[in-house]
């Protein structure tokens, strides 16, 4: 901090001409200069060279919190990108296996479809026979 000037003379002297007498006036210029000296008051000086310096510092942190949200940003988006290149491999093979699972399904009904069919087919040539063998035994029957 600055020290802050004081005319000890000009004290004693303006106390003099009030009427104190030298000794004491000289005592109360030792005591406020003293004060002063115990104080450490900030100038005006020292408030703008410490400005400065605290303008200085929140600059350089801006500076420095900008270039860190930067490569957080990158490394985000870089991890958005993975994560999307991953999901999208994911979805890919889910897709296919739900292909693969849906025409094994689809050829396993058609399989079956194609097996009741063949059943369906000897219950219908098996009720023809026995009705043909009806009709000729009813036939035979009759005058």
């Amino acid at each position: 901090m600055a020290t802050i000037t004081f005319d000890t003379l000009k004290f004693v002297k303006t106390l003099k001409e009030a009427g104190i007498s030298e000794p004491q006036a000289e005592a109360f210029s030792t005591a406020v200069q003293e004060s002063h000296e115990a104080a450490d008051l900030a100038t005006k000086g020292d408030l703008r060279e410490y400005e400065s310096a605290i303008r200085g510092d929140l600059e350089r942190l801006d500076i420095g919190l900008r270039h860190e949200i930067r490569e957080l940003e990158t490394g985000l988006r870089h991890e958005i990108s993975d994560l999307r290149k991953d999901m999208d491999t994911k979805l890919e093979k889910t897709e296919s296996a739900l292909r693969q699972e849906i025409t094994g399904t689809a050829a396993a009904i058609r399989q079956e479809m194609a097996n009741t069919r063949f059943e369906l087919l000897k219950w219908l040539i098996g009720l023809a026979v026995a009705q043909a063998g009806l009709l000729i035994g009813v036939l035979k029957f009759l005058p």
